[in-house]
């Protein structure tokens, strides 16, 4: 869905007139800043769709947004189970945010097993809205509850709402020709309207969607839009909702410009797509479906009309094999995986550092090690992008830092590789995959000139005089090979893993030249140039936060917070971790403390410590979650005055 912002007059007016609508309503309406809402039940419940339907509409209304996606970790858990719980958070306002918020004030919970595994979350005074059919004392057993957490007391810090919502929605669907439990399907739906009442979502967009969505089941389309409409409804005349609330467009968030709701696999499928037009190349796939990036294989396999040939392959070692086989021919050759698949492609990976030629490896991180946590996030596979090949092969490495940064980053990735004929690595995860936030729409001349030169003809000369094409001649400013398309006459070449001779790329087995070509494809790698890492340090402070990749979000909020509070402490954010930015050295030994946040271990901090010799700070999570904002400023807060 995409919005024009044309000016903030204009996102004023139309709140002036949603107000002059609800004015003839009898329910009050109070204005909030934020708000952070929580949507849980089985995975059966349709909570994903639910959430991405508010979330929709709440861009298209304006807010600034950021989402967290949370699915369970197993393909089917019993459904009643705590882990076999869904959700889906989402935090809007009407200035900039970076996070999808801390703690919800408002949860959907569809059973009790989504209480149990969300209200530990919630804030005291937090709205928390039931679905009281499914209540049952075995469904209450199932999950550890003695006495019903609605009539015990427990809640009595909460505001609490007991909505019978199945019972409604088949109430509300009763003159269509369904069965109970098909009319059941229907309560997200119900749940959608009555959280698109309480904070005055525009509702045409989701009708649209479900008539669309079922269009070849009209009746099936028509009873989602009931429920949705009947839920509506119900938070208009029941007298448990005596309010409303409203938050205004994010008029000075946003420039100008047309804007959609982006997720980060979209948008890096997109950026693949707009690279290759850039370099006016055919886009190849090769892939083997693995979550989380398998959307980017379903997305791209939508857009043949840009030339794009995707490639579902048999196991994670063809799709690589297919995609450095389409380099070869003279695509801009992609292969998408997670951390178990690049394990499997990392021979090949290493053959394309031996060819030099250009590929993008898109590592969209999840929790490991082996299976690991497949729904859960997690940055743990830094040294793996870095170092998880045999011999000296460097790749260069680049991660986005939001949903909507996966586009660019996806861009930077191509040049790389185009311009210095070497794969590059894309290390993106789980969070930012399936997450989104409000994105602008570039225009075409924003868009960075990728063309590429394929050699046509001899590039040496012998002592004879005779010309001839060395496929291992270098160009002197960036020390790529030429990239020769097969079939051009007078370009064959020998290609394979064997050590290559340099400049003929004859088989050589002499120690010199193995030494010499080791150290040459590094040389390529470290003068890649990649911009200055920036710095936010308006005070002078004695302390900087390093981040990397979707820790932004949580760092630059956290950063916030504790300059509020009066605290002075410098920020800065790296996409680019192979080669490092040329001023990094200088930027760390500038201050007296480093403090680098991961969700791994300390990966980053080991190679910085490593190759700067600074004694950098780790603060580490490994729980499949992103960081909270309270947390990483509670931590920096410690390390400034520690």
């Amino acid at each position: 869905m995409t919005s024009q912002v044309s000016s903030p007059a204009e996102q004023a007016d139309g709140a002036v007139v949603g107000e002059q609508r609800r004015a003839a309503g009898t329910k009050g309406v109070r204005r909030l800043d934020r708000v952070i809402i929580r949507f849980a039940g089985d995975s059966g419940d349709g909570m994903q769709l639910t959430g991405d339907r508010f979330t929709s509409e709440t861009a298209s209304f304006g807010n600034d947004l950021s989402t967290l996606p949370n699915f369970p970790a197993e393909i089917r858990a019993p459904a009643g189970t705590l882990p076999g719980v869904s959700s889906f958070q989402l935090h809007f306002a009407d200035h900039d945010i970076l996070t999808p918020g801390d703690a919800p004030n408002v949860l959907v919970a569809m059973n009790p097993a989504a209480l149990k595994a969300n209200v530990g979350d919630l804030p005291r005074g937090a709205e928390i809205i039931v679905n009281t059919d499914e209540f049952t004392k075995r469904a209450m057993q199932k999950v550890g509850y003695d006495a019903s957490p609605l009539e015990d007391g427990s809640l009595d810090g909460y505001n609490l709402h007991p909505v019978p919502l199945t019972t409604l929605t088949v109430e509300a669907l009763k003159e269509f020709d369904l069965s109970r439990k098909e009319a059941e399907r229907s309560k997200n739906m119900f749940a959608l309207g009555l959280l698109s009442w309480m904070y005055h979502r525009p509702t045409e967009g989701t009708e649209k969607f479900l008539r669309t969505k079922f269009a070849r089941k009209p009746d099936i389309a028509a009873a989602n839009v009931a429920a949705f409409r009947a839920g509506w409804n119900f938070g208009e005349t029941t007298e448990d909702f005596a309010v409303s609330y409203e938050v205004a467009p994010a008029a000075k968030a946003f420039p100008v410009g047309t804007y959609r709701n982006i997720s980060g696999n979209l948008a890096l499928a997109y950026g693949l797509v707009a690279a290759s037009r850039q370099a006016d190349l055919p886009l190849f796939l090769g892939s083997y479906p693995i979550t989380p990036a398998s959307d980017i294989l379903h997305e791209l396999s939508r857009h043949k009309n840009f030339g794009v040939r995707t490639f579902q392959a048999e196991d994670e070692i063809a799709g690589i094999g297919a995609a450095l086989g389409a380099a070869f021919g003279g695509s801009l050759a992609v292969t998408t995986t997670s951390g178990p698949g690049v394990a499997l492609k990392s021979e090949t990976i290493g053959l394309a550092v031996s060819l030099e030629l250009p590929l993008v490896v898109v590592d969209i991180q999840r929790g490991g090690p082996s299976t690991g946590l497949p729904t859960k996030t997690e940055q743990a596979d830094l040294l793996q992008a870095m170092y998880g090949r045999n011999g000296e092969a460097p790749v260069p490495v680049v991660a986005p830092r939001t949903p909507a940064d996966c586009f660019d980053a996806a861009l930077e990735a191509a040049r790389i590789a185009l311009t210095y004929r070497t794969p590059v690595f894309l290390l993106s995860d789980g969070y930012l995959a399936n997450g989104s936030e409000p994105w602008r729409i570039p225009e075409l001349d924003e868009l960075p000139d990728l063309s590429v030169r394929f050699a046509r003809g001899p590039n040496h000369t012998l002592a004879d005089g005779t010309e001839v094409f060395w496929p291992y001649k270098r160009d002197p400013k960036t020390l790529a090979r030429p990239w020769a398309i097969p079939g051009t006459p007078g370009l064959e070449h020998r290609v394979g893993g064997i050590e290559k001779q340099d400049g003929t790329g004859n088989i050589s087995y002499d120690p010199a030249n193995h030494d010499f070509m080791v150290r040459i494809r590094q040389a390529k790698v470290d003068n890649i140039e990649v911009p200055d890492v920036e710095v936010d340090d308006p005070n002078g402070a004695r302390t900087l936060v390093l981040g990397w990749g979707s820790t932004y979000g949580p760092i630059t909020a956290a950063v916030r917070r504790l300059r509020a509070a009066g605290e002075s402490i410098a920020q800065a954010h790296l996409r680019h971790l192979n080669p490092f930015p040329k001023n990094l050295g200088t930027v760390l030994r500038a201050y007296d403390k480093v403090v680098i946040p991961e969700m791994n271990l300390g990966q980053l901090a080991t190679l910085v410590r490593a190759k700067y010799l600074v004694d950098a700070h780790s603060y580490n999570q490994v729980n499949g979650m992103p960081f909270k904002a309270e947390q990483l400023a509670t931590a920096l807060k410690e390390a400034i005055d520690g």
